[in-house]
């Protein structure tokens, strides 16, 4: 019974979300279907080699406040010693030789010891929020880079091969208009110039495609490797290019906003943690206080087989405090050193600002002109498709000579491999300028 329930709970996860049944391959999903942009990115989210190292720096990062807040737990020692006394201490007392001690001694001691107050430990509570605040940014700074990164080589795959499309749609034509002119030629209509061009600009085009095919299987295993993908795994992606190219908008008005940027952040995270070590410079003269309580056994005996016989307890409970007089101007230089390292760091704050500017112009300068070229080679694309079906048509009826037919041909293959090229350069420079924003998407 359990057993049927179990295969009706998985029939309906299916029907309810076709298309999302993977293999456990890895972490996350292998593929058996082809993949969208958004489950490429959260596939590589979760397994790229780069996410998987933050959030291990994450875990580390964490256990390390956890050891330095450590001390503030109750600290409990415990020391075993044994002594063989090859010449005993001797003292005249009252005119005669007096030897101490015994041959065997052995002590065996419990300490613990609490902390009261610690600057250090103060400093380590006080900065532990933002240590880990600054963790978690390290994290998302990583996953922004992870979407962007994915994304562009995403597209690049899947331009790439629509580009190889493109060139087998040529070559299936320029096969027809070789044949053709080769047929021509063979009952006297043309020269042989003709077939021959044919010849030559077909062996180019194909040409193009084995480079284009190549690059194909490169910037595959670069999607592979970006996602923390199986390499012994077939990887297939899939898109809709009008979906594509509606998303090649961005707003270009919105302003840029310094505060969003997570580089931004995280030095400001790094100036609170500052703050906080120049305040404890500032109050380092503070005293140590702690409690502690030992408990020792102690053992004496002249012959070594009955050390253990017998033992003297003692214990002891008290407070100590610790505080520092005069340690040769360090506490003065560690305190300056802390001031200017705050300096340093609101000078690195104010560069930062400048050049996320720059980056803010640069990106939206590139998007604006990718952008421009596209919408050019878009019409460029239809005016290639018209001239060349008006060429065919006129060197069809012996109008044009066959050069003219191949000039239009090449003209409209380098079109729509430019178009093609366009696309991904506002695609890739609109992401550039979304990250130059703080507007990545992460949230996946």
């Amino acid at each position: 019974m359990k057993l049927r329930t179990y295969f009706k709970r998985l029939l309906i996860a299916s029907l309810l979300a076709p298309g999302t049944l993977f293999a456990q391959d890895n972490k996350g999903v292998a593929a058996t279907d082809s993949l969208t942009l958004e489950q490429v990115v959260n596939y590589a989210l979760e397994n790229t080699a780069a996410m998987e190292q933050a959030l291990i720096d994450e875990q580390i990062g964490e256990r390390e406040i956890r050891s330095s807040l450590a001390g503030w737990f109750p600290q409990i020692n415990a020391n075993f010693g044994g002594t063989y006394n090859i010449k005993r201490p001797q003292q005249p007392i009252g005119g005669e030789i007096i030897t101490f001690g015994q041959k065997y001694n052995s002590n065996i001691a419990l300490q613990a010891t609490q902390n009261i107050f610690d600057n250090n430990l103060f400093l380590a509570t006080k900065a532990s929020n933002s240590r880990k605040l600054l963790l978690d940014q390290q994290v998302t700074d990583t996953r922004i880079n992870t979407v962007v990164e994915v994304s562009k080589a995403y597209y690049n795959v899947l331009l790439t091969k629509e580009q190889l499309r493109i060139l087998d749609q040529n070559i299936s034509r320029q096969e027809k208009q070789y044949n053709d002119a080769r047929s021509r030629y063979e009952v006297g209509i043309v020269d042989k110039t003709d077939y021959q061009r044919a010849a030559i600009t077909l062996a180019n085009i194909r040409s193009d495609r084995k480079r284009v095919e190549e690059s194909i299987k490169a910037s595959l295993a670069y999607l592979k490797q970006l996602m923390g993908y199986p390499v012994e795994q077939e990887l297939n992606l899939t898109y809709n290019y009008g979906r594509m190219e509606q998303e090649v908008q961005v707003d270009t008005t919105e302003l840029l906003t310094f505060d969003r940027r997570i580089e931004l952040q995280q030095l400001q995270t790094q100036r609170d943690l500052l703050k906080l070590n120049t305040a404890y410079n500032r109050w380092s003269f503070l005293p140590t206080v702690s409690a502690f309580a030992n408990y020792n056994l102690l053992y004496f005996n002249n012959e070594l087989a009955n050390l253990y016989n017998q033992h003297f307890p003692n214990s002891s409970v008290g407070i100590q405090a610790s505080l520092p007089i005069f340690q040769g101007t360090r506490r003065l230089q560690n305190l300056k050193i802390a001031q200017l390292q705050e300096d340093r760091l609101d000078v690195q704050i104010k560069d930062a600002r400048r050049a996320i500017n720059t980056e803010y112009q640069t990106a939206l300068a590139n998007y604006k002109g990718d952008y421009t070229e596209w919408r050019t080679v878009q019409q460029n694309l239809v005016m290639a498709e018209e001239v060349y079906e008006i060429i065919k048509l006129q060197y069809d009826e012996g109008v044009k000579a066959y050069v003219d037919l191949i000039v239009a041909e090449t003209e409209l293959r380098t079109t729509q491999l430019n178009y093609y090229n366009a696309l991904y350069s506002v695609l890739s420079s609109k992401l550039d300028l979304q990250r130059a924003l703080g507007n990545i998407d992460i949230n996946r």
